[in-house]
């Protein structure tokens, strides 16, 4: 049985209230690319057109009227389930993306923190690379993330420097004149193409041993002497890493760490969210800072 999630038929009555996408996105707090994305999605499980493309404007096929029609009832109904709770404060799911393993394992506690203070707030944490989570943002997919670059970041809600090293196993030797065995999670990864960058300015070969999906595979990899990879030096030293500053290898540039928030929606609250993000990478984890509850409540408690 094919389910429509409530989201979609609420930003198709935003469309059809305001007669436009742009607008729609607007009351949504999303962008207009992010609200086509879920009429498309929605056409797709309907499996039949909604808008008449035919003529200017936002017009209804008749198949959309009927949508409509019973898109206004589930809302109301839904709506009306909501609220026999009474006062509960409404919900707010924040969409977190992460491209780095590091920031991966610091989110559970910092998301703890924040929402023992605001249970109003849930979260759906997601982990890919830079560039697709990038797009997402600003699509309007995800609301936050946290992941690294190879260029200095614009518009980051927060940016550090983040040295790279290269990492080797015990016993690993590099023989002169052979490629260079390299480990990574693929060519997407900020880590592989830090490599790359580096090895091709040396003038010097390498051959991919190794690619693996999560650090745990890449550690077992480097661990058991197959190649080196590149890391941020933090992310080495947690981690019990052997840094290969012996080897005959070139210097990494830095990489880049940083915490975006999208445009539109509660931005206040994904900004206090992404403070106490960045507080944690820097090793800080001061209480999450106030104003949140009261922009849950539709209320502002600061000062």
């Amino acid at each position: 049985m094919t389910n429509i999630p409530t989201d979609l038929l609420r930003t198709f009555v935003a469309v059809v209230d305001n007669r436009s996408f742009t607008k729609a996105a607007n009351s949504l707090g999303v962008t207009q690319p992010a609200v086509s994305a879920q009429i498309k999605r929605l056409q797709s499980l309907l499996g039949d057109e909604i808008f008449d493309r035919t003529v200017q404007g936002v017009s209804l096929t008749p198949h959309g009227e009927v949508v409509v029609s019973y898109a206004r009832r589930l809302l109301s109904i839904n709506d009306q389930i909501v609220h026999l709770g009474g006062g509960r404060r409404p919900e707010l799911v924040i969409r977190i993306g992460t491209s780095s393993d590091y920031a991966m394992t610091l989110l559970p506690g910092i998301l703890a923190r924040f929402r023992a203070q605001y249970s109003a707030v849930r979260f759906n944490v997601s982990a890919g690379f830079s560039e697709p989570l990038m797009r997402q943002l600003r699509d309007g997919e995800i609301d936050v993330f946290v992941g690294l670059s190879i260029g200095e970041p614009r518009d980051a809600h927060e940016v550090w420097t983040a040295p790279l090293v290269w990492v080797r196993g015990t016993n690993l030797r590099l023989e002169p004149g052979e490629p260079v065995p390299l480990v990574s999670n693929g060519e997407p990864s900020v880590y592989h193409r830090a490599a790359v960058s580096a090895l091709r300015a040396a003038g010097l070969e390498w051959e991919e041993v190794f690619t693996g999906p999560i650090m745990a595979s890449l550690s077992g990899a480097i661990a058991a002497g197959l190649g080196v990879m590149p890391i941020t030096r933090r992310r080495a030293i947690d981690g019990g890493m052997v840094i290969g500053d012996d080897l005959p290898l070139p210097a990494l540039n830095h990489a880049y760490g940083g915490i975006y928030v999208r445009e539109g929606g509660p931005r206040e609250i994904y900004e206090q969210l992404a403070d106490g993000i960045a507080a944690a990478m820097s090793r800080r984890l001061p209480a999450m800072p106030l104003g949140v509850a009261g922009l849950l409540d539709g209320k502002n408690t600061a000062a």
